[in-house]
């Protein structure tokens, strides 16, 4: 049995694997062909973040898979209530055959992990989100082929998403640049175990020299779930950082922008560039539903 908790717990073989299978799930899902292979597996969808992208393609995936998910809010449940995160793990690894959490705090994921007995997927904490990731490399591979050997310029906060991004450097073999404004740098430790383990990685807070001649240009918004209350310092530290047209033209012609999504057009990205001929957020969007039905299908069939 196997967990998903970040892209470091699967071998790259398997994340290949995981990838070319959902291409094919894609193109069984377009043609209308049936492919239930999780008829009778049920999904657990333990949620403390709002979400629409995660929620709608576990749910929406599971159903195509001829399985079920339930969707279960903190809130509504006895995890809400104070019953330790052990104790539900163990329960709930008795009715259900896999859950998915989206949390704030990454150690609660992996509590419930070691005490489950059934695959635990990581659908977002504030450390990584490995999910998305998953996408994003299948989006790029949709696109250009392989992402191996390319550079991926990731653009504004150190947050989840760059820490991703700085995994799957590890996984997929990308050179990885990072701008960042001094105070929002990525996790040192993270990064420094990423380069110990053989990626190539350059952060810099010079958003012209982590964009001039790359392949992927990718960013995410200024203040995420929980940081509300420090947008306005935010916008102030992050001025500067927004992916617009001129920024596009120091990447490669052919190069590609991705946005995990929801997006602010007007503040880490402009609209022209979003909405624009190398934007392929849509398919990054869409490409959710495919690569984790096939990483359902991975882990439950271990």
């Amino acid at each position: 049995m196997k967990h998903f908790l970040t892209l470091l717990d699967l071998k790259p073989y398997e994340l290949a694997h995981i990838l070319n299978r959902a291409f094919e799930l894609k193109v069984m899902q377009k043609a209308g062909k049936t492919h239930h292979t999780l008829a009778g597996k049920t999904l657990g969808m333990i949620f403390d973040k709002a979400s629409t992208r995660t929620r709608v393609s576990f749910e929406v995936g599971m159903y195509q898979m001829g399985g079920h998910a339930l969707f279960l809010h903190s809130g509504t449940t006895q995890l809400g209530r104070g019953e330790p995160v052990e104790d539900s793990a163990r329960v709930l690894s008795r009715m259900v055959d896999a859950v998915i959490i989206r949390t704030f705090d990454h150690a609660m994921v992996e509590r419930f992990a070691r005490y489950a007995s059934i695959p635990v997927i990581n659908a977002l904490t504030d450390l990584t989100h490995p999910c998305q990731i998953l996408a994003d490399i299948m989006t790029y591979m949709q696109h250009r082929d392989e992402i191996r050997g390319r550079t991926v310029a990731w653009v504004g906060d150190g947050n989840n998403m760059a820490h991703s991004w700085i995994n799957g450097a590890v996984a997929f073999g990308y050179h990885l640049n990072l701008a960042c404004p001094k105070a929002y740098a990525p996790d040192e430790s993270l990064l420094n175990k990423a380069r110990s383990l053989g990626a190539q990685i350059e952060l810099t807070h010079d958003i012209r020299a982590a964009v001039s001649g790359v392949d992927l240009v990718t960013t995410d918004v200024w203040a995420s779930m929980g940081q509300e209350k420090e947008k306005i310092e935010r916008e102030k530290a992050f001025s500067g950082f927004m992916v617009d047209s001129c920024v596009m033209a120091y990447a490669k012609p052919s190069a590609l922008f991705m946005h995990c999504l929801p997006a602010h057009r007007g503040e880490e990205v402009s609209a022209n560039v979003i909405d624009g001929p190398q934007s392929i957020v849509w398919d990054e969007a869409e490409n959710r539903l495919h690569a984790q039905k096939s990483l359902l299908e991975f882990l439950l069939q271990q």
